[in-house]
């Protein structure tokens, strides 16, 4: 049987954050160029995402404030945890981003690194930053959507006595 796409997908670290502080338009994904201990240190789930954005420069997408940490078995030849590093996208992509970056005002947001297959990846996002209001609204809206579901596991729960 033929493995599909997503059977050899191993997350490392998910951005919780970005989702609740950006409104999310399109995703890409990305390539991450890594030093021998930063893979060694993302195997064993050492990463966070958190305050982390990409940003490009001179045609070239780097992930900045990412922090991978040190390999514990790394000695002299461990990496700098918050290096910025590289991402691999097509040149196409690239500029289609920098326009949209430039003119749009929007961010370039980490969701989450993974492991595919042997590859280390990111999940990249054109993203809108949130207002306060939305945030709530978005807030308000869960708490709503729990209260229905409450009401109506409770429902069929009557029924079943």
């Amino acid at each position: 049987m033929a493995a599909t796409g997503q059977d050899n997908i191993k997350n490392v670290a998910v951005n919780k954050k970005a989702r609740h502080d950006y409104h999310i338009e399109e995703t890409y994904e990305a390539g991450l160029v890594l030093q021998g201990t930063e893979v060694k240190s993302l195997r064993d789930r050492h990463c966070s995402l958190r305050d982390s954005y990409a940003e490009i420069r001179d045609g070239e997408v780097y992930l900045l404030n990412s922090h991978i940490a040190a390999y514990r078995h790394g000695n002299r030849f461990n990496h700098d945890p918050t290096r910025p590093r590289k991402l691999l996208l097509h040149k196409a992509e690239i500029r289609r981003l920098a326009s949209k970056v430039r003119e749009r005002g929007y961010t370039l947001v980490p969701l989450r690194v993974y492991f595919k297959g042997p590859r280390a990846k990111v999940e990249l996002a054109l993203a809108r930053g949130k207002r306060l209001y939305d945030k709530r609204r978005d807030i308000a809206e869960r708490d709503a959507r729990r209260a229905v579901e409450r009401e109506l596991a409770s429902r069929t729960d009557r029924r079943r006595r």
